[in-house]
């Protein structure tokens, strides 16, 4: 067996590799918008400029450098670097890998860093499967998902991993990106609203940039600068520079790009704060995360869902109306479809943010349920109160004693357990007219 290396590979031609690939950060200080993980000073980078290695995990949206850093931790610490998805490989994968880091670690005394990449898509049996080669140090592992750990990594796993949530690019760092393209073409212009837009299109997303960048640079027409001289132009005096436009990007990018996962925690994320907008009675905040999930391809019916429980949880009485709003809108949103489906949901998503807030009702029951199932009092229903329409009722003494409160709205009778007499649940706020 041969000493494994994360820098033994067969030179690759560079023009064929992605423009991603060819400008990966091979220092700490290459790295672009992660400060704040990074920073002179900062725990991990200290750790990683010491040569340490400690098993990790990279929490972020996809771009921001997860895989970079696993390859800077291998690099800083002179581990042999062995990636695995987690999308294409399973036990007996792992278990190859396991064996050579144990020859690697005997033969060589050289350490093995595990690299799995979307880890979240291991089960819960294939997370498990690496807790014993961890706690024994056969392995360092570096792990990177774009789900929210919490849900999605065992907790014995994740109590072994020092976590590291990475940020999304901002537009700064997007500008460098495109800066370090730029240089390393050395033949390249950008118009301003090419810059802009490719700044925009990234959503925090470096990678998906430069892939953009990259094919727009090889269909980029050919650009001679109006300052003429040697450096533009080749020895017949063609041009030999590129330009890049706002149209072709455009052209190339189809569609704007959004970092929505229906099946993971933007979904969750994007209703949160769809609801609490509505809650918050802010229209406009409303109707841009109504926005965001229609472009991302949310279940229009999940939304309409949302939206009859924020009109029931948060207006509730102070507007009964929206409720009914809230409802006829998912029912539009059925027979409709989308993209007719918006208006509707658009039209109950104004109403309900705008609309008074009482929270009283659903407050009120859970004091009740509470006093049932969890304070020990569940009490049965007093006997006046007791169903008496059927034969024999009465000789039971079910039902005796009640008045027929239309007939006799005058009379004074209880209708709570005699223990309970006196409680209230609902408080309901007297500008509000009831009582």
């Amino acid at each position: 067996m041969t000493q494994a290396s994360l820098f033994d590979q067969t030179p690759v031609d560079k023009h064929s590799l992605p423009l991603a690939e060819v400008l990966r950060p091979t220092t700490l200080d290459d790295v672009v918008g992660q400060e704040t993980v990074l920073g002179v000073g900062s725990p991990l980078r200290n750790l990683l400029e010491n040569g340490s290695l400690t098993s990790l995990l990279f929490w972020g949206p996809p771009g921001v450098g997860k895989t970079t850093l696993a390859r800077l931790v291998a690099r800083y610490s002179n581990a042999s670097f062995q990636p695995l998805s987690a999308v294409s490989s399973g036990v007996k994968e792992l278990r190859e890998v396991i064996a050579q880091a144990q020859e690697r670690l005997k033969l060589y005394q050289q350490p093995t860093m595990l690299f799995i990449d979307e880890i979240h898509r291991y089960s819960k049996t294939q997370q498990d499967a690496l807790l014993p080669y961890v706690e024994q140090g056969t392995i360092t592992l570096i792990a990177a998902t774009t789900e929210n750990p919490s849900f999605q990594v065992a907790p014995a796993l994740l109590s072994r991993l020092l976590l590291v949530r990475l940020q999304p690019l901002d537009r700064s760092a997007i500008f460098r990106l495109i800066q370090r393209a730029i240089d390393h073409w050395g033949n390249l212009t950008l118009t301003r609203e090419a810059c802009d837009f490719l700044a925009d299109y990234a959503n925090g997303d470096g990678r998906s940039v430069l892939t953009l960048l990259d094919a727009a640079y090889r269909c980029a027409e050919p650009y001679t600068p109006q300052a003429m001289d040697s450096s533009a132009t080749d020895a017949q005096g063609k041009p030999v520079g590129r330009l890049i436009r706002l149209e072709l990007l455009e052209r190339l990018a189809q569609q704007n790009r959004l970092n929505y996962d229906r099946d993971g925690d933007a979904h969750y994320d994007h209703a949160s704060a769809y609801q609490k907008s509505m809650r918050g009675s802010d229209a406009d905040a409303a109707l841009y995360w109504l926005a965001k999930m229609i472009a991302g391809g949310e279940d229009p019916r999940f939304i309409a869902r949302r939206l009859m429980v924020t009109a029931a949880e948060d207006v509730g009485l102070a507007d009964p109306q929206a409720l009914v709003v809230a409802t006829a809108a998912a029912e539009a949103v059925e027979r409709l479809g989308m993209p007719e489906g918006r208006i509707p949901l658009a039209m109950a998503t104004a109403y309900v943010a705008r609309a008074a807030k009482s929270n009283h009702a659903y407050v009120a029951l859970d004091a009740a349920l509470a006093d049932v199932q969890q304070n020990g009092k569940a009490y049965p229903v007093p006997m006046h109160l007791r169903d008496g329409h059927y034969a024999g009722a009465k000789q039971y003494g079910h039902g005796v004693g009640y008045h027929y409160t239309h007939r006799a709205p005058e009379q004074l009778q209880h209708f709570l357990p005699e223990l309970l007499l006196g409680t209230r649940y609902l408080h309901w706020p007297p500008s509000a007219g009831v009582e």
